[in-house]
């Protein structure tokens, strides 16, 4: 059995986007399946629950459904940071997980999370914490980033211990530096691995 972990994003300028796709990289390079999916924005998850379905976002990527929470072996989360939190549409969406909740589907499933700001303290930090607590209340494994990875240490813009950030700066740059390039990839690498490991019986 293929083990398939969920990057699970929401992203409005791109840099969350990118930050999936090396994420992705990473779980793949283990063997894994990673299956990328977003979030809609509020204005379309209010218009249309079809959203919710075979539909793609600006960036190429499939919309999230519950079925993917279900079938999947560990979940990597991400959002930009809004003042220190996740963005509302993110927010809104686990809001609506109270099933899953119910039925304990998450249980015991690995987890991490990623993001993304302007400035370099722009809360990235902070909204890390704050990503990783619908996970806690779904029973989910936390995982962070240890500091055996080189690029955790020689970081000059995004990375944390928390999890993998990028930082925009005054350019408002999507792209990702090489060691927060890196950080993504170990991210993706690590739960991938460790997901394969839960999963053995």
């Amino acid at each position: 059995m293929t083990t398939k972990i969920l990057v699970l994003y929401y992203s409005r300028t791109g840099s969350i986007a990118n930050m999936a796709d090396a994420i992705a990289l990473g779980v793949e390079s283990t063997g894994s399946a990673a299956h990328i999916r977003a979030v809609p924005s509020l204005n379309q998850s209010s218009s249309s629950s079809a959203v919710y379905s075979e539909q793609q976002n600006d960036f190429g990527h499939l919309y999230v459904t519950k079925q993917d929470l279900d079938e999947c072996h560990g979940i990597v989360l991400g959002t930009p940071s809004r003042f220190g939190t996740m963005a509302a549409p993110m927010k809104a969406f686990w809001e609506t997980t109270s099933t899953e909740w119910l039925k304990g589907q998450l249980i015991d499933k690995p987890a991490s999370v990623f993001t993304s700001s302007s400035s370099m303290h722009g809360g990235n930090e902070v909204t890390l914490l704050t990503l990783s607590l619908p996970l806690i209340h779904h029973g989910m494994v936390l995982l962070g980033l240890p500091y055996s990875e080189p690029a955790l240490s020689s970081t000059n813009s995004g990375g944390t211990p928390y999890g993998a950030s990028h930082v925009s700066g005054l350019s408002n740059s999507t792209s990702l530096s090489p060691e927060e390039h890196s950080l993504c990839k170990a991210q993706g690498e690590r739960i991938a691995t460790i997901a394969q490991k839960l999963s053995v019986v």
